[in-house]
């Protein structure tokens, strides 16, 4: 799970699955209104633009193991949840459960759905596309998953490639002082990055059936460094190398008031972005800038 620099990889959750299964209620705000895409009927959904100022945040997560203790949707089930939280603050409509990313380096572990690059790619684009010729002028992605970092950087640049109506936005705090003494404060492990303490914890904190904490000894979450004598290169295998339990730190850890914590802190970023990306005006008005400039390069004042 991969939500922020400095909260939830200190160290360093589209298709198939219920967003019922996410969140032991609907969120309605008020009057009625849910923030679930997929809940709001035709009629609500244009109120639902209205409300939400035509935002719209995408939960981005994958299926892929996670240690011998979380379930294989950890990721989106997670950010789905901040996302819900947040929108409790701020109204925005939340898209249906998107499982869709990158997640090559976890194919030899079972459950894993790893889609080709380009349909990735490509589901993503479409997925922005339709939410624009239906109204959704700003689209907020909520990364779940550490594995999509450079892929959904690489998306948000892509935008640039051809004109759009719509701006993409991707969450990306910056790091907070204060809040990373207070997490930790409360860890216990020095370890973390993938099923581990934190990731453990947040679910602890609002799934428990599904954090099996019992389990998580069973299996070896230490990096083990088999490129250790590797210098100055990057390469895919790298995690592999480090993680082939696809697990890193140790999840027996994980209690509920930290997972509860980070969780909020989450949600309240969350939250303070949705609100700015309402009353940005500027994203779009430069974009149109850009396309009119590339259109004709030539006119372009130097």
């Amino acid at each position: 799970m991969k939500f922020t620099k400095g909260i939830l990889s200190v160290a360093s959750a589209v298709l198939l699955f219920s967003a019922a299964s996410m969140s032991q209620e609907a969120v309605k705000p008020e009057a009625g209104l849910s923030v679930h895409y997929e809940e709001l009927t035709a009629p609500d959904f244009v109120l639902a633009v209205a409300k939400s100022k035509a935002t719209c945040v995408i939960p981005l997560g994958i299926l892929e193991k996670h240690g011998p203790h979380l379930p294989l949707g950890t990721d989106l089930i997670d950010c789905r949840e901040v996302a819900l939280r947040a929108a409790k603050q701020e109204y925005t409509i939340i898209y249906p459960a998107y499982y869709v990313g990158q997640i090559f380096e976890a194919k030899h572990q079972p459950g894993t759905i790893a889609y080709g690059t380009w349909m990735m790619l490509e589901l993503l684009e479409e997925t922005c596309h339709e939410l624009g010729r239906n109204g959704i002028t700003k689209i907020i992605l909520l990364n779940g998953h550490g594995g999509n970092e450079s892929f959904l950087r690489f998306f948000c640049q892509a935008q640039l490639a051809s004109r759009k109506d719509y701006a993409v936005y991707l969450f990306d705090p910056a790091e907070d002082e204060s809040m990373e003494a207070a997490l930790t404060k409360l860890r216990k492990t020095t370890i973390d990055g993938h099923a581990g303490e934190e990731e453990t914890s947040a679910m602890l904190a609002h799934r428990p059936d599904l954090a099996h904490v019992d389990r998580a000894r069973q299996e070896s979450g230490e990096d083990q460094q088999r490129l250790a004598n590797l210098k100055h290169a990057y390469t895919g295998i790298w995690w592999y190398a480090s993680q082939p339990n696809h697990y890193r730190g140790d999840g027996s850890y994980g209690n509920k008031e930290l997972g509860e914590m980070i969780l909020k802190l989450e949600a309240g970023l969350l939250a303070e972005m949705i609100r700015s990306v309402k009353e940005d005006s500027v994203t779009l008005e430069l974009q149109n800038q850009f396309f009119d400039g590339s259109e004709k390069p030539l006119k372009t004042k130097q």
